[in-house]
């Protein structure tokens, strides 16, 4: 590996990191607060719906983007929107409507997942770019500890959420995580080499949609792998411990953070969980096997809570399912480098992680609606049948091989 990619990668992984820290504290301080205000379950999945539809377009346009003229440009403005978001968001009120609340709060968000997506691709496509023909095992390796890493961070950042929210107030922790980024993008500036994944051959329009077999059946798994989560994990859970268990705002962040934190650990050490996971292939098959756990256990925690709920049972069953879904996770991003040239990480990157946001969409908008309409419960089986299918999505990539070769037609 070049001494100047390294540098490069490590610049933008330090500032992913610091990125993920305010992106899961703002996720704390938004549900938290505007739930305090009056907002309902669906009101407050509405907070984060255009925060979810703006991934979509971001990684869409943002991997054509980066391929073209480098990550560079990518993580800057993902760092400088997301300052602009958290300064726009500290100025809300508490006498404001309900209605203006939402759609001011909306915009404010949909600005911030721009930003979330934009660093999270520029990230994920750099290590491709340094790893490079390192070998598959390695990548898997780098793959899992990014990706761990950014989600214990996240972790992290919910449980500053809930502190800040309850030590400084929502305005001021607004400010504190703005200023913090405008000292990161400003280091930023000056360290960061402009060519970094930048691809070497001019790069089409219509590339954004041509992708090969693999790369498509992964992205259509992906969808239902993460609504599979955010439908339980957006707004039911932490409602349901606040307002049906009785937890305050900071115990309700450090469990969603210790969660979160768990599922990181989880998912840097993958590779040594599964250490014959080193091509496409095997990555592939461990990630039906793996899906196949997934649904089953969820499935049979939305059984025993129907049956005899119970907060110890709902605790233990949420950190197996992190436990499992970790690793379903983890061998995912891992099959997405794979499959992909480096020449065109980025423009795969960029598509998968459309797919992603795709995903968290649907799910964040589905735990509003299922939650109160049917309780925990209902978000649960709602679980298991989206794990389900990305279980029947996953299928077609075992017995491909290790090479992609693209659609015809």
């Amino acid at each position: 590996m070049a001494r100047r990619d390294i540098k490069n990668y490590a610049a933008v992984t330090a500032a992913y990191w610091a990125f993920t820290l305010t992106d899961g504290a703002l996720r704390m301080l938004v549900l938290l607060h505007f739930y305090r205000l009056g907002f309902s379950p669906v009101d407050l999945a509405f907070l984060f719906l255009l925060y979810e539809f703006m991934g979509v377009l971001t990684n869409l346009f943002g991997g054509w983007i980066g391929a073209r003229f480098g990550l560079r440009l990518t993580l800057l403005s993902g760092l400088g929107v997301q300052i602009v978001a958290l300064t726009m968001l500290s100025f809300t009120q508490p006498d404001w409507s309900v209605a203006l609340s939402v759609a001011y709060v909306m915009a404010s968000q949909a600005l911030s997942g721009v930003a979330k997506d934009l660093t999270k691709m520029s990230s994920k496509s750099a290590i491709k770019v340094v790893v490079q023909e390192e070998g598959h095992s390695l990548l898997f390796r780098w793959v899992a500890l990014l990706t761990g890493s950014k989600n214990a961070l996240k972790g992290v950042g919910f449980f500053l959420g809930g502190a800040l929210l309850a030590g400084i107030g929502f305005q001021g922790a607004l400010l504190a995580m703005a200023g913090a980024l405008a000292v990161i993008l400003a280091a930023l500036i000056a360290l960061l080499n402009e060519d970094l994944g930048k691809a070497k051959t001019k790069v089409r329009r219509s590339e954004l949609f041509s992708k090969t077999r693999e790369i498509n059946w992964l992205s259509a798994a992906r969808i239902f792998l993460f609504a599979s989560r955010d439908v339980w994990f957006v707004v039911a859970v932490p409602i349901f411990l606040y307002d049906q268990l009785g937890w305050s705002f900071d115990r309700v962040g450090a469990f969603m953070a210790l969660w979160v934190i768990g599922y990181g650990v989880v998912q840097a050490g993958a590779p040594r969980l599964l250490r014959t996971t080193d091509s496409p292939e095997t990555g592939a098959r461990a990630a039906l096997s793996w899906g196949l756990l997934l649904t089953g256990t969820t499935g049979l925690l939305a059984l025993a809570m129907t049956i005899t709920p119970s907060a110890v049972l709902l605790i233990g069953g949420l950190l197996l399912f992190g436990i499992i879904f970790a690793v379903n996770s983890a061998v995912h991003s891992f099959l997405i480098v794979a499959y992909s040239d480096s020449d065109r990480v980025v423009l795969n990157v960029g598509f998968y992680y459309m797919a992603n946001a795709i995903g968290r969409l649907t799910g964040t908008l589905l735990s509003g609606v299922i939650f109160q309409l049917s309780g925990l419960q209902g978000t649960l089986w709602a679980a298991a049948g989206l794990m389900a299918a990305a279980v029947l999505l996953t299928g077609p990539l075992v017995g491909t091989g290790n090479r992609s070769q693209p659609e015809s037609g």
